[in-house]
């Protein structure tokens, strides 16, 4: 019979300080939410002080301004066209490689690697020239295509950890069955990438809809997001901050729920990946 472990002053030590790092990590969500019901003046005097009441003006007011409704949507049309892009490219580059270890498929997955750990800062200046030569600035299918090109690598990464611990016998079942490579993959491989498949999506999804810089480069005005809209509340002579953490506040529920539903499936995937190689 397993011995019950004694709680330590050890145990209590880490315990403590795993809370305080939860509160410190979680006090720029107090600011936010608590901000977003005052009005500016009670903002630049003490933005630590509860509202004295809580009301809706900002959220209204802020709501109106953006157009909250289109630029809320065009976050989400951007956001899962990129992600759906980036599962089905990365999945299926990921399997190639795994399943085919031929010289110039490793050699691609070291280009991948080392594609990772390149800044994005230092390529900002060739993106520029490459989107204006192809004519990708300012439209939809540019900030796509330029999300497809840097979120890419991460995410075959992922899968190709995962589908190192997928075993071939279910794949060769179906071949001698009759189902040909693209139908192997889509049928019998893919459904089994679903943890991973999660964890590519959730890690995605947070890193595009909270982006700023791409978008301000790629598209701008002409499509715009919620983290671009939210900067017309800062201006050169005015900083509207009671709106912005409205607005803020608007913008973060969403993902925060999407978060919270799926979060489980982060530790999930990775770990399933890790399992062989």
């Amino acid at each position: 019979m397993l011995e019950k472990k004694r709680y330590s002053f050890g145990l209590f030590t880490a315990e403590i300080v795993g809370i305080l790092l939860a509160l410190l990590f979680l006090s720029p969500f107090y600011f936010l939410i608590v901000n977003s019901f005052k009005p500016l003046k009670d903002i630049l005097l003490d933005a630590a002080k509860l509202p004295e009441q809580f009301g809706l003006d900002n959220f209204r007011r802020a709501w109106e301004a953006i157009d909250f409704p289109t630029v809320f949507m065009n976050s989400v049309v951007l956001t899962c066209l990129s992600v759906t892009g980036l599962v089905v490219i990365s999945s299926m580059t990921a399997y190639r490689i795994v399943r085919s270890p031929s010289l110039f498929n490793r050699f691609l997955f070291t280009m991948f690697i080392c594609a990772m750990i390149i800044p994005f800062q230092s390529v900002m200046l060739p993106l520029m020239k490459i989107s204006a030569i192809f004519e990708l600035r300012g439209h939809l299918y540019g900030i796509i295509i330029c999300y497809l090109g840097f979120g890419v690598s991460l995410s075959m990464f992922l899968f190709h950890g995962f589908i190192k611990s997928v075993p071939r016998e279910i794949e060769e079942a179906a071949v001698v069955d009759g189902c040909s490579p693209y139908g192997v993959f889509w049928r019998i491989v893919f459904p089994v990438l679903r943890p991973i498949v999660a964890t590519v999506v959730i890690l995605n999804v947070l890193w595009i809809w909270n982006d700023y810089l791409l978008p301000v480069l790629v598209v701008n005005n002409t499509y715009t997001t919620i983290p671009l809209a939210i900067q017309l509340f800062f201006g050169q002579y005015l900083r509207k901050w009671d709106m912005a953490m409205a607005a803020l506040t608007l913008s973060t529920v969403p993902i925060v729920l999407f978060f919270l539903f799926l979060q489980k499936h982060i530790v999930e995937g990775i770990a399933a990946g890790s399992i062989k190689g």
